[in-house]
């Protein structure tokens, strides 16, 4: 302040702070109050004559924003200048106190008057859509989390949310995360595992509450698509099929057609339709089946001579990633027809027959066959045995008998069962229900009857079980059978030896090996490494100071087990403006000025999500602590200034009201009276800077009493 126009010889200008003030005055409001409304009596509860006040001229000192109260002069009460809005004077606060400053001039004296504004519960809890959509599949296991939108509630306090519930369900129930100053987050928790089969989608109704009388209320429809995994074999429409088909039938005819259904949806539900591995190349050659449709189509030529009926086995399979299988055994009888000449064989042949030959002689033996079955292969005018023997006769008397004689081959165990290979690698996904049935390859072996293979046994293991199905002509299929659900994360793989025997004494046998590859599904969150974050900064680091790094692992595989980070959904704008988060490392880095005036601390809400189809989500909330730094000045506005000061003038008279706002901070003072180094310091002293006067030495230490309240000092006259 330059004062050098003054013609006053001799004067020179301290900072002095003002010690008249009488105290503080508080009241209390309620907001929403009218305009003119009544605040208090300053007057009355600061013991000031109505006609004082009104010599010295009371007012307050509102800077430059409008004024919300004033004073009425003539009886001393302050009132509010306009209506009151708690939300829109404070925002966010809890507490709502206005600061107020008023000034008696000459001489001058400070009051401060503290107006607190009361909230009261005039908002309802708000979402900010109407409705939230998730999507989580069905195999998402018990302890799932997902995070529901918070509501806003513009009140404060108890008038603030303070529960949040969820509709009556069998499936998820509500958890609730205090964040403090940022108030409660809503979790939906999976409780019961869901099935889309049964339900294929869920509503909820989330309601947020405060604590006003009577509460207040807001609503939000929590929408769950429940996503399909592939947990549903196909399942054939009967129990048997078999069909008769006549020899000689054309080539693209169809015989008989399977149908399997699958509960599943989409390429899960989907089913395609094939031979069994087993079935043989004769058979592949002979008929066809459309993938699509299930229909069993004549390709070659059908022959009853050749081979009277056929056992099919027909694959069932969906179009899962992991796909599930189901077989069924089609029977084709075939029907003869009369497509087969009688054949003759002449067994026995006299070359001469004398003339003088008596009836009855036997000039020939012959032998009839016809490949035909039934009537169609029966030879008429010959015996039972279909031998004819032609004499002198025209009509055979006494047939001649032949005997034939059978001789039966006895087979040997010679031979041991056989896989077609030694090593069968199954893909089963951990998602996998039990009861799922994986069908194995069939062992062969080259002996018949009692010879050929008779049993399977499985390794013991506690997740699979072995069934056998006896499907006739020596024929028994194995199969997988899953009994309890697989888990990735614990086990990969499961090795498995599966051995074929026969029944010979003693029996032969074979084995396979069975390698069992658990497919992951995204069933684990991220699970970060500490139970807390906490880091220091310093106000002012420079952009691309990393803060903190957090980290989080998921057990699952690929995609499902790879974390991203990123920051919650309630991180306010500031934060975003002042802080990025690196999304592959988790370094929380500065991106903006970092100012402990403004906030000295910041609580972020910090994602991990992994990468799967239906994203897994943790949440962990990290604290930054603001390190001050010594980096503002004091800022001082001259509040009342007088231009003139009267010759006669006595010291400690008051030239100039003067407030600072400061931290606690050194500074310093010079003057005629002080020497360069002088300084105010923390300590108290009533909040008054005393200058002695001139008889006094002339370097003088003064203290100052710290008060986070705004200060005021006065020039004086020091003469």
């Amino acid at each position: 302040l330059a004062l050098s126009r003054s013609p006053l010889i001799g004067v020179f200008v301290v900072l002095l702070f003002f010690t008249i003030a009488s105290g503080q005055l508080r009241y209390s409001i309620s907001e929403e109050l009218t305009e003119g409304s009544v605040v208090g009596n300053i007057a009355k509860d600061l013991g000031i004559d109505l006609n004082i006040m009104k010599q010295r001229g009371f007012r307050i000192i509102s800077g430059s924003t409008e004024p919300l109260f004033n004073v009425n002069e003539d009886d001393g009460v302050l009132y509010a200048k306009r209506k009151i809005d708690r939300e829109e004077v404070c925002k966010d606060n809890n507490v709502c106190v206005i600061s107020l400053k008023t000034v008696l001039e000459n001489p001058l004296e400070i009051h401060y008057v503290i107006v607190e504004i009361a909230d009261l519960n005039d908002h309802s809890p708000a979402f900010p859509d109407k409705a939230q959509k998730l999507e989580i599949f069905e195999s998402a296991l018990p302890g799932a989390q997902y995070q529901l939108q918070n509501a806003h509630d513009p009140d404060s306090g108890t008038n603030s949310i303070q529960q949040y519930k969820i509709s009556q369900n069998d499936h998820f129930r509500l958890e609730i995360k205090d964040r403090g100053k940022d108030g409660k987050t809503p979790t939906l928790t999976l409780g019961k595992q869901l099935d889309r089969e049964v339900k294929s989608s869920h509503k909820l109704v989330l309601m947020a509450i405060d604590g006003g009388t009577p509460q207040n209320t807001g609503t939000v429809e929590i929408c769950i698509d429940v996503l399909d995994v592939n947990d549903n074999m196909p399942v054939f429409i009967q129990d048997t099929y078999s069909a008769v088909l006549q020899e000689n039938t054309p080539a693209g005819t169809t015989v008989i057609q399977v149908n399997a259904t699958d509960l599943d949806d989409g390429p899960n539900g989907e089913v395609v339709y094939s031979f069994g591995s087993g079935v043989k190349g004769k058979i592949r050659e002979l008929f066809d089946i459309d993938s699509v449709t299930g229909e069993i189509i004549v390709k070659g030529h059908i022959d009853f001579e050749e081979q009277d009926s056929y056992h099919i086995d027909i694959q069932a399979s969906d179009k899962g990633s992991i796909p599930f299988k189901t077989y069924k055994s089609v029977i084709i009888n075939i029907g003869d027809i009369n497509d087969n000449p009688p054949e003759i064989e002449v067994a026995s042949l006299s070359s001469a027959v004398s003339e003088d030959s008596r009836p009855g002689t036997t000039v020939a033996l012959l032998s009839i066959t016809d490949s035909d079955s039934g009537l169609n292969g029966k030879i008429i005018m010959c015996d039972r045995n279909k031998m004819c023997v032609i004499d002198l006769k025209t009509v055979l008397e006494n047939p001649l008998e032949v005997h034939y004689v059978a001789v039966e081959i006895l087979d040997v165990n010679d031979h041991a069962p056989i896989f077609p290979e030694k090593e069968n690698t199954l893909e089963i996904s951990e998602s996998a229900l039990p009861g799922a049935r994986f069908q194995l390859q069939a062992a062969r072996d080259a002996d018949s009857g009692s010879l050929s293979v008779q049993q399977y046994k499985l390794s013991h293991n506690e997740h699979f079980r072995l069934e056998v199905k006896d499907r006739g002509e020596d024929r028994k299929t194995p199969s997988l059978v899953l009994q309890k659900s697989l888990d990735r994360e614990s086990v990969k793989t499961h090795v498995l030896l599966l051995t074929a025997f026969d029944g010979g004494k003693p029996p032969r046998s074979g084995n396979m090996t069975i390698i069992v590859n658990v497919s992951d599904v995204n069933d684990n969150p991220p699970v970060f490494s500490k139970e807390a974050y906490s880091a220091h900064l310093k106000e002012n680091s420079p952009f691309g100071t990393t803060v903190i790094q957090v980290n989080a692992t998921d057990l699952d595989e690929g995609l499902n087990g790879e974390v991203v980070y990123s920051f919650g959904n309630d991180v306010e704008a500031r934060v975003r403006e002042r802080f990025d988060l690196n999304p592959v490392t988790g370094e929380i880095i500065v991106a903006g000025l970092i100012d402990f005036e403004e906030s000295g601390r910041y609580e972020i809400d910090i994602q991990a999500s992994d990468k799967g189809a239906a994203t897994m989500t943790t949440d962990k909330v990290v604290i930054i602590n603001i390190i001050d730094v010594n980096d503002n000045a004091p800022e001082i506005e001259v509040t009342s200034f007088s231009h003139a000061l009267p010759e006669n003038s006595k010291p400690g008279t008051t030239v100039a009201l003067i407030s600072y706002r400061s931290g606690e901070k050194r500074y310093m003072l010079v003057g005629p009276r002080m020497s360069i180094g002088s300084t105010i310091v923390p300590g108290s002293h009533a909040n008054t800077l005393v200058l002695p006067d001139r008889r006094r030495t002339s370097e003088v230490r003064h203290t100052l009493k710290y008060d986070v309240l705004p200060l005021s000092c006065t020039f004086i006259f020091n003469h």
